[in-house]
């Protein structure tokens, strides 16, 4: 039997474990987070993933094992899927964790093990941050790079589904990351290099910050212009066989909000400052402010005041679909530098972040129901399904008036609110 390590549980390393597992690899799971072990270990997610705590309860003891230290006994693969964050105000990668989660398997394990990083890293990192680790206790190595690239919400899925990309550090390092990961797949994509695979990953990422930043480029646009940005980007999507235009929304998680970064820093260290990547990111971090500062402005208009109204923040999570409690790169965040300073007071309802979440951000936690009771001003944020599945009218109507109703992803009946005189309606780069 396959015997496998997996360093660092959380989204990306505890969904490869569980995939592992069922496909009948022995799998020990790693964390020093006690918090995490302990959930864990008792069969609780510590985090929101469809199917996750079905499969713990099925694998756990039999062929998944979760552990606080790793065990000095022979494993085939150890693979790193910590955390590889960039610095809040420099935005440097920080790569400690990654050396460290190295360091721990070098101290553990043997030079027989293959060791495969699966964190998103700088072009160069494996190479330059993990195989001098190892070979510094081991004298060789066998490294290889494996990235990532599901999406939150549909990981276990995507794990069979997706084709795993695969680079190496020799010829005998790639071959063996591809047999492991055919366990999973039945298509995996070789690639010449540990720097390519790395870059495939950032490329991948960064390719879909720039396609959302240029619906939103569209969307201020059109609000300067007082045009219907969703009607511009349906007409020209309808039955033209070019790349669709994106929708305006925002954009964060724990990729995206990180990874143009990376890439940027790669970049940079070899000589090349890229033309888009970094004015994308500008642009998707730009909207979140630019929306809370518009929905104020809009909310003065309508009611005469901000000072002292009743606002209801309706997801706090950083996307909506598919599901998530992932707070990382969450809108929300920078909007309540926005609202925290106009006088105006706060209740949030998000269908999975945690409450003590919202209250440790100074909101009130409240129903959708009793939130909308006696709101001045609504702003969804989010486009979690179940928001679009709202009884509107009686919502609507449990408003003070006039009232405002900000859909940032319009996602609510537009005519349903519109046909409420005394709620004014708007969207993000629109009304």
């Amino acid at each position: 039997m396959t015997r496998v390590a997996v360093v660092g549980l959380g989204y990306v390393g505890l969904t490869l474990a569980v995939a592992l597992a069922r496909r009948g690899v022995a799998v020990v799971g790693y964390d020093r987070e006690p918090s995490v072990v302990a959930a864990l270990q008792a069969g609780r997610a510590h985090l929101y993933e469809p199917g996750i705590t079905d499969e713990l309860g099925a694998l756990l003891g039999d062929r998944l094992r979760i552990v606080s230290t790793l065990p000095a006994e022979p494993v085939d693969a150890a693979v790193l899927c910590v955390s590889t964050p960039v610095d809040a105000v420099t935005h440097a990668p920080v790569l400690e964790p990654l050396r460290a989660a190295a360091r721990s398997v070098a101290t553990a394990l043997g030079p027989e093990t293959l060791v495969i990083v699966r964190s998103t890293v700088p072009v160069g990192a494996s190479r330059t941050v993990v195989l001098p680790e190892l070979v510094a206790r081991w004298g060789r190595a066998r490294l290889a790079f494996c990235p990532e690239r599901t999406i939150q919400g549909q990981a276990l899925r995507e794990l069979e589904e997706l084709p795993q990309v695969v680079g190496g550090l020799d010829e005998p390092s790639r071959a063996a990351a591809e047999a492991l990961f055919r366990r999973l797949t039945t298509r995996t994509v070789s690639v010449s290099s540990l720097e390519a695979a790395e870059m495939v990953k950032l490329i991948n990422n960064c390719h879909t910050d720039l396609i959302y930043s240029y619906g939103n480029e569209v969307a201020l646009m059109a609000e300067r212009m007082r045009l219907d940005p969703l009607e511009l980007i349906r007409a020209a999507n309808l039955d033209y066989p070019r790349p669709d235009l994106a929708k305006p929304g925002f954009v964060g998680g724990g990729c995206l909000s990180k990874d143009p970064y990376i890439l940027l820093e790669s970049a940079r260290a070899v000589g090349h400052t890229p033309w888009l990547v970094g004015e994308s990111r500008a642009l998707n971090e730009h909207l979140p402010g630019h929306v809370a500062r518009r929905f104020l402005e809009l909310l003065r208009e309508t009611r005469g005041e901000v000072k002292g109204a009743r606002v209801l923040l309706l997801g706090f999570a950083y996307k909506g679909w598919p599901p998530t409690d992932d707070m990382r790169g969450a809108p929300v965040l920078p909007m309540l530098e926005a609202l925290n300073g106009s006088s105006v007071t706060l209740r949030g309802h998000d269908f999975l972040v945690a409450p003590k979440i919202l209250e440790g951000l100074g909101v009130e936690v409240t129903s959708v129901g009793d939130g909308f009771a006696g709101a001045d001003g609504v702003l969804v944020i989010t486009n979690h399904p179940e928001y679009a599945k709202l009884d509107l009218p009686p919502l609507l109507a449990s408003l003070r008036k006039p009232a405002l109703v900000y859909d940032c992803w319009r996602i609510l009946d537009e005519e349903t609110v519109r046909a409420e005189p005394h709620v004014r309606y708007a969207g993000i780069g629109y009304g």
